[in-house]
Order: structure tokens, then C-alpha cells, then sequence
């Protein structure tokens, strides 16, 4: 029995009946689809969406990036068991693709890609916004997208959709593969009738797997760790790809082992558990990497272990450090010459804490821990703190402001600028899934999208896109799309009026700050002088949202109280205390490699590079 339908309709039709399916729960794999509609998808798969409306949710975007990030945070927020996908037409529309792309497989996310594409049956050579390639006349800009895409095909032929279909549905649900998946969907295929078998459409499920850890690489890991006398836990993105938290939470209680979690992991315990030891590596806390530097076993749960969290390979810094590495990605868990523990991750953790029954760390070593956590909490209170609320607030004020208002229900989305830093050292994270930082590809302008995905998937809890002046100006276009839709997203703007993150940097590699403050030109310098006369609060609010203004902090306790009882989007625009500086949080507790000129006749170059190098011969190779 077939089914005659266009490819566009065939696919929308297929999308609407895959499922995954874990721990016995099965939810839809594709929620919904973006779009924005142009030549090359408005006749295939805008009219499939528009012929099938109750099989296949739709939602309008303003920015094609901005959609791939909708749908990353959908994915995220659904633990990578049901994701979105989006729809473009052929050539810019396809291309604006990219960097949302990059950051979807770069934190291995789940998000299906439909960029149009250029006639395969070539009518007219060259079509509107086609790029020429001499050399080979089987190239589009659709090809951008091969290696930011954990999979690619163009489909020339409306058969070649169901092989295709198929393996894209396998990798999205593929724990240790999945990422951004592009299916290129030429114009005139999309709108090609084909005789399409039943079987196409029927439901199908696509179980996630837990694999346990192979028994001797189990016990391997159950005599290193009962052989280490300071082992330290890092807590990576895996732990909540996994929802293992409360399985690391047992392993954590039964063992003794602190924990100290990165940018993706942080959450993977609540920041009052005994063990929880908070961030680690450059934007870290200083008693996570104070035990990272003295650890002689470093347990990495589902961490990839980026330069962030080794501090450039300058962290772990124990002679006899080893590494034992839970990971479900074989690819990750040799990494730093570790011992592989390759299984998902709460398999592995219970495996884990079953087999080392009754080992516990020393008392004191717990008893160090637990003294240093506190002495931090300590340096948390004092950037918390308000001696006079009638004043513009620092930063940290800002953030310890909005700590006092949320509960374990609220969510908190950023990505980049100097606020990842601040809230990695600070924020006390209440529930597993508060803390959403996209550190992975650190994209400026991924907020406010991801918070309407967050959103979509979580429409009970408040949600809080956190962006810098910086990041609100890359990507403010989605507000329209939350008003459209009535989608109540809670934006906080933090007005420092320039890249302070990148301003500090700078000015810690010789910089000088040059290029990152938006100001005018002055006699001093470039844009070194009064600050532009920019309105992001009335930007936000022309684009249709509800804006409240904070000029102190008193005023700030009240918005954002305001802000998140609303049922609709709303903004709250705070201006800081400090301009020049990156936030008046703790400085960084471990390096950071960024290259400084060799060379250089300004004094501030000079004297950046022989601290450079002094930082530099720290480094280590782990073998």
C-alpha cells in the first residue's frame, strides 16, 4: 500500500510519528518546527506544514541562528529526548544556519536542519542566490553545514528521503553521535509527488541507551579509586544528558569524594550538598580548584575536559594525578591518557557506588573540604551584599538580587561576556536543570532564543534569559517572536555599555582594552570616550515587550519580583555600578591560555607576556 505526497509532505508526515523512548518513558522526538519561509521552502515544506497543521506544531522566527537556538534549548531542557526542527529557504536563509549548528553538535544537543536548496534538476544554472562553484557543479552553500553537522545528505530524489530519514532519526538519538543533523531539501524535490510505502509513516521508537561499563574496565576503576587518598569528582554535562544526579549524589554521599562540576555540569548536585564543591578550572571557585591542584585521582563524570576546565593543562598539578573517565563517548574517556569507563553515565556511577561499598575518603580530607566551602560561601555573602540600596548595583549585586527572589523552579540561561564567570563562582544552584550556561561554543546573541525553547519546554517555570549589553545587541530579534506568541520569558539586561569580559581580558594580555567599549572617540584613544547614547530598554520595548527600569538596587528587588509573577514577556534593564572593570566578583582562580605578542614596544604587552610565560611553563602533558 502507498501513499502519494510531495517529499515536503511525506517528511513533515514521517517527523509527526518518531518517538524516543527511555527508562520506559516515550515522548515525541520532534516537538515542533521553525521556519522562516523564502525560496526554496515556502512551496514544499511551508505547504506541508500548512496541509498538516495537527501533525506538526509550528513556530515563525525572525533570525535563522536564532531558531537553530530555540530549539537547542528545547533540546536541552528535554534532556535530549525530543528536540525541534527548523526549515530555511536556499542561500542566506541556509547559511545563517551555521553558528547555531556549530553550538548544537559542539555541546552535543539534538536539532534537525531543513536548509532549502538549489534545484537538482538545474532548470535555470545559476537560480537566485545560488553560489557558483566552477569546479564542481554539485556544491551549494548547504555544504557550510557538513562539519558542523554530526550528519548530512542532500536528497537529489524523493526515494533517497527514507534511507535518509532513517539515519537522521538514528543519530539525533544517539547519545555518544547526536548534534546537528542536516537534511538538504533541493526546491523542486521538495514539491515532487512520490508513491510512498505505509510502512514510512508508521510510528516508530527510538530506545536511548544506557550501556553499563565493561567488567574489567569496572574493576580497574574500583581499584584506582580506592587507591587514591584526595580523588575529586568533575561533574560534566553528561551527569544531566544522563539525569544522573541522583546517582552521583549516592556515589558522592557513600564515598566521601568531593565533586566540582563544570560550566555544563554545574547543578548535578544542589549547592548545599555536603560534597558540592562548586565550579572548577578558570572561571571556578577557589576551593574546587584548590583541590583540583593537590587531587592524586581526578574521577571526570561526562566532562570533556575543555581548557576552561583543566586551566589550559595547568590545574591538575599533583606529580601522580590520574585520570578515571565515565564517559558513553569512547572519544572522551581517554582523554588526558585516563582510564576509560565507557558507559552512560548513571549506569556507571551506580556500577560505581555498588562495587566500592564501604570505602570512604579520610575524615580529613572531608573535613578540609567542607571548612574551605564555607570560607567561600563566605566570599559569596560578602558580593551578595547591599550596604546601601538606594545605589546602582555591581554585578554580583545583580546576581545575589535575583538569588534571593528564585526557588528551585526558576531557570537561568546564558552563554557569554563576563557573566559566565560571575555565576559559575557564585550562583547557588537549587534543582538540576536551574543552571543552563552554553559554554560549549560560548555564542553571544544564544539567550534569549534558548530561553523561549527552555520555555516551550518547561511553560510552568520561570525563565530567565541573563544577557550583557554586548550579547542583547547580537540577537534581540526573538522578543518579538516570545510576544507573538505569548511566550513569557523573563529578559535581564545588564548594561556595562561595552565587551567587559572581553575588555578585561584584553586588558590582561596588553590590550589595553582597545576595540571593546561602546563609546565615542576621544582624544585618548579609540571609543574611549563618553558612552553612546543607546537605549536597549526601548529597544526592547519597541520590539512589543514589557520593560521595567532599575536604577538602584532597591529598585532592581522590585522588577524582578514584578518580572517573574508576569504572564507575559517581560524585561528588566539594570545599568551597573561599575563600566571599566569586568564585575567586582573574586578574580579568576586558575589560568586561562590566551597568546600574548612575543614581540611588542608598548609596556603593558611587554609585561603581559613575561607573565604569560611564567603561567606557560606550568603547563602539563598528562600521559
Amino acid at each position: 500500500m502507498t501513499t502519494r505526497l510531495t517529499v515536503a509532505q511525506a517528511l513533515v508526515r514521517f517527523l509527526s510519528a518518531q518517538y524516543t523512548e527511555r527508562d520506559g518513558v516515550r515522548q515525541r522526538l520532534i516537538g515542533a518546527t521553525w521556519g522562516i519561509f523564502g525560496h526554496g521552502n515556502v512551496a514544499g515544506i511551508g505547504q506541508a506544514l500548512l496541509e498538516y497543521p495537527d501533525a506538526m506544531p509550528y513556530h515563525q522566527g525572525r533570525n535563522e541562528q536564532a531558531m537553530v537556538h530555540a530549539a537547542v534549548g528545547y533540546a536541552r531542557q528535554s534532556n535530549r529526548l525530543s528536540t525541534h526542527a527548523v526549515t530555511t529557504s536556499i542561500g542566506p536563509g541556509a547559511t545563517n544556519l551555521v553558528t547555531g549548528a556549530a553550538l548544537a553538535t559542539i555541546n552535543h544537543l539534538p536539532v534537525l536542519l531543513l536548509p532549502g536548496d538549489v534545484f537538482a534538476t538545474r532548470p535555470a544554472d545559476p537560480v537566485l542566490q545560488q553560489l557558483e562553484v566552477p569546479y564542481a557543479g554539485d556544491v551549494s552553500v548547504n555544504d557550510c553545514l557538513r562539519p558542523v553537522s554530526r550528519y548530512f545528505d542532500r536528497i537529489t530524489r524523493p526515494e533517497a528521503l527514507i534511507p535518509s530519514a532513517l539515519n537522521a532519526m538514528r543519530v539525533l538519538t544517539d547519545p555518544v553521535e547526536t548534534g546537528a543533523v542536516t537534511l538538504a531539501l533541493p526546491q523542486d524535490v521538495q514539491a515532487e509527488a512520490y508513491d510512498w510505502p505505509a510502512e514510512f509513516f508508521a510510528e516508530r521508537v527510538w530506545t536511548v541507551r544506557r550501556p553499563g561499563a565493561d567488567p574489567t574496565e569496572l574493576a580497574e576503576a574500583v581499584r584506582i579509586i580506592r587507591a587514591a587518598a584526595r580523588p575529586l569528582v568533575v561533574a560534566g554535562g553528561g551527569v544531566h544528558h544522563s539525569r544522573a544526579e541522583a546517582a552521583l549524589a549516592e556515589f558522592a554521599e557513600a564515598t566521601g569524594i568531593p565533586v566540582a562540576s563544570t560550566q555544563a555540569g554545574k547543578g548535578s548536585l544542589r549547592h548545599d550538598h555536603p560534597q558540592d564543591v562548586g565550579g572548577i578550572g578558570h572561571t571556578g571557585t577557589a576551593t574546587a580548584d584548590e583541590l583540583a591542584r593537590t587531587a592524586d585521582l581526578v574521577i571526570g563524570v561526562g566532562t570533556r575536559y575543555t581548557d576552561f576546565t583543566t586551566a589550559s593543562g595547568t590545574l591538575f598539578s599533583n606529580p601522580d594525578v590520574r585520570f578515571l573517565n565515565l564517559n558513553i563517548a569512547p572519544y572522551d574517556g581517554h582523554k588526558l591518557a585516563g582510564h576509560p569507563l565507557v558507559a552512560d553515565a548513571r549506569s556507571g556511577l551506580t556500577e560505581l557506588t555498588d562495587a566500592l561499598r564501604p570505602h570512604r575518603v579520610a575524615d580529613s580530607y572531608a573535613t578540609e573540604y567542607t571548612e574551605d566551602k564555607e570560607r567561600w560561601e563566605q566570599r559569596v555573602d560578602a558580593c551578595y551584599e547591599v550596604d546601601e540600596p538606594d545605589t546602582r548595583p555591581t554585578q554580583p549585586q545583580v546576581l545575589g538580587a535575583l538569588d534571593e527572589l528564585a526557588d528551585e523552579s526558576d531557570i537561568l540561561i546564558n552563554a557569554a561576556g563576563s557573566l559566565p564567570g560571575d555565576l559559575h563562582k557564585l550562583w547557588r544552584t537549587r534543582s538540576h536543570d536551574q543552571y543552563h550556561l552554553e559554554y560549549g561554543y560560548s555564542c553571544m546573541g544564544y539567550e534569549i532564543p534558548a530561553a523561549i525553547g527552555v520555555k516551550l519546554a518547561a511553560p510552568d517555570r520561570p525563565v530567565w534569559a541573563l544577557v550583557g549589553d554586548g550579547t542583547y545587541l547580537m540577537m534581540p530579534t526573538e522578543i518579538v517572536t516570545a510576544v507573538q506568541e505569548g511566550i513569557a520569558i523573563k529578559v535581564l539586561i545588564i548594561q556595562n555599555h561595552g565587551y567587559a569580559s572581553i575588555g578585561g581580558l584584553s586588558e590582561s594580555v596588553g590590550g589595553e582594552r582597545f576595540g571593546t567599549a561602546y563609546r565615542y572617540p576621544s582624544e585618548e584613544g579609540a571609543y574611549t570616550g563618553s558612552p553612546l547614547p543607546v537605549d536597549l530598554a526601548a529597544n526592547a520595548a519597541s520590539l512589543g515587550m514589557r520593560v521595567l527600569r532599575a536604577k538602584t538596587v532597591r529598585d532592581l528587588r522590585e522588577a524582578l519580583a514584578q518580572a517573574r509573577a508576569a504572564d507575559t514577556p517581560t524585561c528588566v534593564y539594570v545599568e551597573t555600578q561599575t563600566a571599566d572593570t569586568v564585575s567586582g566578583a573574586p578574580p579568576a582562580q586558575a589560568w586561562w591560555d590566551v597568546p600574548v605578542a612575543e614581540t611588542a614596544t608598548r609596556p603593558s604587552a611587554v609585561k603581559a607576556r613575561e607573565l604569560y610565560e611564567r603561567h606557560v611553563s606550568t603547563r602539563r602533558r598528562h600521559l
